[in-house]
This record gives structure tokens, C-alpha cells and sequence, in this order.
């Protein structure tokens, strides 16, 4: 009798890596117009309300100051601090107030770690700015929306008292920069000002107050102490009914006894808000179309403010405004976002850029002190020690790109891919390295990482390198918010410093470099 079996049928799917390849062709010397970088290209700007926890209060912050010396180690330059924002101008000094009083309006799921809308201040709220290290510059916001002279009086007396103190003279510490008013086209927005609010009363005020505290503080063109023009929180560009820097200066602010000690344009920015809760994908933040697209915009100002020769940074910016978005801001996918977005940002003439952080902010590089609280709700956490965050190892990144040379000069290189990102730098006027971004975010449960394999060649006077050491940029995941490594070591310590052996691949040139998904790579040439 036949005997039929049927063994059961299973069907296998191999989920396989799509790897593209692209040839890159990069400058031997640094191309006429290469973008000139400074160390502290990448800095920051500091919520003013709880600027006693950054800086400590009887003793420095110590881990604050262990993650501002690793830039200083990489590029011989401390990062610039700006300390102002919304709070500068809800700011009041009292000579009964030792360092600072603060009044916060209640938590919220949206905004667990509010700004206050009331600050006092002392004599040693100014004076801890001697706990920053050796050779910080310093970009300090003072109190327009009150419109009170008095108390602009008093901030800037207090201001300069600290900066000519001993202690902050042995470190060399300076004020580079006085900031009056925060965002004052806001002001109608946020009732700092009534319906007739405009450009004209703005640079009226603007002029009246700058001159009081150029005046106090004792400024002139000689000075190593400037003003800071405009900090919008948006521009009208070329429309000059609006706020922007070509208004200002169609209304002759630049003529002005104030405005003529102006010495850089400021502007601030955010790729998108969070402030009634929307959400936000972490995809569309880190899409290399989306980040010129945020930053090409500005370039009628960037353009106007160079004619005028003057200097423009984003003197406050970060990812999502209103303390960033959760599970967007503070991941891995963001550091990419920074990285990209900092270097594309020196190809449009901006010369500094200053990320926003505050205390428990979704979106800081850097969280100085324990928090009891989730950044993402507000809700009851085990007390989290100070750390850094993903985007902070942008920030390193970029720092090693620069390094301490003094000649560095970038260039963006063309690449035909919507989702690859690359540039070079010079040192000396010769080619040093070149930084690969893939911004393609990586989730779980995506299945297989694609890569793109990118080869070299080279053009211009100069002798090809023959071989690259390739520092790779390891996430696991876009929406991680840690086990971040780059070149294998970690700066999530519990003292901010970097540990672990350092890994670095050397590879002849004719090799090239494959860039996985949500992956960023460094290539030194030799």
C-alpha cells in the first residue's frame, strides 16, 4: 500500500541591509569662501532664572565645569554662555537678596520645569560667574519688557561689579556682550506691551535703555564690552514693517549712540514648538531638506547684518521651542539633528551658535543637577543625577572637528543623496578631515540598517592622503536617550568626563566608509 507524508512547508524571510554607494569628491585646500570656525562655534544660552544651579552657589558646579572643560581640552576655547532668555526680563536686583528669589508658576505635563515669572537678584547671582573656568566669555541678558530704568540701573552696576572683581579677573573670565531685552517681539504676545507695539517703539525703547546702560557700564567703541542687536524670536526679513534686523537698521538704530557699540546680530530660532503639547517626529527634525530649509530662510539677515559689518549668531536656539518635545529633543536622533544643523549653519554665515538649556529642559545638551522630576511629564522619578544628554555628543563632535589650531575652515560637500550629509575642514588651508551624516532615523522593529558605502576622490592642488582614521558616531536606536558611544568611549559618567578605550579604524583611502542609518562618522585624512 503507498504510503504518502507531506512535511509541513515553511517559508523563511531574510531581511537583508540595502547598502547604496556614492562617490564624494573633495577640495586638497580649503576653497575660496570655506566658512572660518571658531572653538566655541558651538555654545550656549542659559535660562537666567536658575542660573545659581549652573554656576553653584558657595562652591563651582563641578560637573558643569567638567563638561565645559572636555571642549577645552579638544579645542583650547571654552564654549560662550549666554545667561538670559525669557527670565532676563523678569528680572529685578535687591540689595536684600544674597544670590537669587524666584517665583515659578506651577508644573504641567507640557512644561514640567517651568521659567519663573518672577526673579530677584543679588549681588551674588553676578558674582558666581567666577565659577565658569578659565577664559569664558560671557553674553549677558538684562531686563527690557518692565521698562524700568532703575532696575536696568542696578542690574548693570551689579553686572560690572562682578566682572571687575578679583576673582573674575585672575580666570580672565569676560563680558563680551550685553543683551538688552529678550525676544521684544514677543512682547504683545506675551502682554509685555499693549496693541500698538511695533518695530518703531521698539528701537525707540531699545535705544533709550542701551544708552543708560552703555553709559553705567562705562561702554565705548574701544571696549571690550559690546551690545547685542535685535534677539528676535522670529524675523519679518525683508518686510520692514516688521521686527528683523534690516528694519532696525532701515529705522537707524546703527546710528544711534547706543547702536554704534552693536557688534554682532543676534537672532533665535526653533524648528518647530511644543508649546500646546503638539507632537513631533523625531524623522521630520533630523531630514536634511528640513534643516536648511529652517536655516536658508534667514539668509536676507544673515546677508543685510554682513553688509553692515557686523557678526550674526543664533544667540538662542535648540531643537522644539518651549523646553523641547519628549522623545524627540532628548534623543539620539536629535544629536544628529544638532550636528548637522550647527555645521550647515557656519555654510549660511552664521559665526555661533548658543543651545538653549534650563533646568530639566527636554532638549538640553547638558542637565547639571539631580532631578526629581521626568523631563518628559513631570511625573515622580528616582532622583537622576547630573549627566549629559545625546545632543551633547554633537557638540563633541563638532569641537573635534575644529580643534585647537586656530585655522579651521569648513566647506559643506556635494551630495546628491536626500538623506547623507558630509563636510570638510581645513587646517592651514589644507584638507584635515571630513564629517558623514546619515540622517535616517534607525527605530526599533525597523528591521534591517541600511548604509550607504561612500568613496573618495579629490580635486585641487595638494597631494591625495592615502589613508583615514574613522571615529564612528554608535547609536543603537534614533529615539535613544543614552548608551550613546563616540570612537567606543561614553560621557555618560557620573563626573561628565569621557571613559572607556578609545576606538578608531584605519583604513587606506581606496577603502572608503560605510555610514549605517541614524549614524554620524568622522574621517581624518593622512
Amino acid at each position: 500500500m503507498p504510503r504518502f507524508m507531506m512535511w509541513g512547508t515553511h517559508f523563511i524571510t531574510l531581511v537583508v541591509p540595502i547598502v547604496s554607494a556614492i562617490e564624494v569628491t573633495i577640495p586638497l585646500t580649503a576653497p575660496l569662501g570655506a566658512a572660518p570656525l571658531k572653538g566655541n562655534l558651538v555654545s550656549l544660552s542659559i535660562e537666567q532664572d536658575r542660573w545659581n544651579d549652573w554656576a553653584g552657589t558657595t562652591e563651582p558646579n563641578s560637573f558643569f565645569n567638567n563638561v565645559l572643560d572636555n571642549f577645552i581640552q579638544i579645542t583650547n576655547t571654552p564654549p560662550f554662555v549666554r545667561i538670559g532668555a525669557d527670565s532676563e526680563d523678569h528680572t529685578d536686583f535687591s540689595y536684600d537678596v544674597e544670590y537669587e528669589e524666584d517665583i515659578f508658576p506651577p508644573p504641567s505635563t507640557i512644561t514640567p520645569y517651568p521659567e519663573a515669572t518672577n526673579i530677584t537678584v543679588g549681588q551674588g547671582f553676578y558674582d558666581i560667574i567666577s565659577h565658569l573656568p578659565n577664559g569664558t566669555e560671557v553674553h549677558w541678558g538684562l531686563n527690557l519688557r518692565e521698562y524700568n530704568l532703575t532696575a536696568a540701573y542696578l542690574e548693570t552696576v551689579a553686572l560690572m561689579n562682578a566682572f571687575s572683581s578679583p576673582a573674575v579677573l585672575e580666570k580672565h573670565i569676560t563680558l563680551k556682550f550685553i543683551e538688552v531685552g529678550n525676544e521684544a517681539d514677543l512682547y504683545y504676545d506675551n502682554e509685555g506691551r499693549n496693541s500698538s507695539w511695533n518695530v518703531q517703539e521698539y528701537v525707540s525703547e531699545w535705544e533709550e535703555f542701551a544708552y543708560n546702560v552703555s553709559i553705567t557700564s562705562n561702554l565705548s567703541k574701544l571696549s571690550c564690552t559690546k551690545l547685542i542687536g535685535a534677539a528676535f524670536a522670529g524675523s519679518s526679513h525683508n518686510n520692514l514693517s516688521g521686527f528683523s534686523p534690516q528694519a532696525i537698521f532701515n529705522l537707524g538704530i546703527l546710528e544711534s549712540p547706543a547702536g554704534q557699540l552693536i557688534d554682532t546680530i543676534s537672532q533665535h530660532h526653533y524648528s518647530g514648538s511644543f508649546c500646546t503639547g503638539s507632537g513631533a517626529a523625531l524623522q521630520d527634525l533630523m531630514t536634511k531638506s528640513y534643516i536648511r530649509g529652517n536655516l536658508s530662510a534667514f539668509i536676507p539677515d544673515i546677508e543685510a547684518t554682513l553688509a553692515n559689518g557686523l557678526k550674526y549668531i543664533l544667540g538662542e536656539t535648540n531643537s522644539i521651542s518651549c523646553h523641547g518635545a519628549p522623545n524627540v529633543s532628548n534623543t539620539a536622533g536629535a544629536a544628529l539633528w544638532l550636528l548637522d544643523y550647527t555645521l550647515y549653519a557656519t555654510q549660511v554665515g552664521i559665526s555661533r551658535i548658543h543651545f538653549h538649556e534650563g533646568i530639566g529642559y527636554k532638549y538640553n545638551l547638558i542637565q547639571p543637577l539631580t532631578l526629581n522630576y521626568s523631563i518628559l511629564d513631570g511625573s515622580p522619578i528616582t532622583p537622576l543625577a547630573p549627566h549629559v544628554q545625546p545632543a551633547y555628543y554633537a557638540a563633541i563632535i563638532v569641537a573635534e572637528t575644529i580643534a585647537s589650531s586656530g585655522t579651521t575652515q569648513a566647506v559643506e560637500i556635494s551630495i546628491d543623496e536626500d538623506n547623507v550629509s558630509g563636510y570638510a575642514f581645513f587646517e592651514h588651508g589644507s584638507l584635515s578631515k571630513a564629517v558623514f551624516i546619515n540622517t535616517v532615523a534607525y527605530f526599533s522593529g525597523a528591521g534591517a540598517r541600511n548604509s550607504t558605502h561612500i568613496d573618495f576622490s579629490f580635486t585641487g592642488l595638494g597631494y591625495p592622503p592615502n589613508s583615514t582614521s574613522v571615529k564612528t558616531l554608535k547609536i543603537g536606536y534614533a529615539s535613544d536617550t543614552s548608551n550613546l558611544t563616540w570612537g567606543g568611549q561614553t560621557y555618560e559618567t557620573s563626573d561628565g568626563r569621557v571613559s572607556g578605550p578609545l576606538t578608531v579604524d584605519v583604513l587606506p583611502v581606496s577603502s572608503g566608509i560605510d555610514l549605517q542609518e541614524t549614524e554620524a562618522i568622522l574621517v581624518t585624512f593622512s
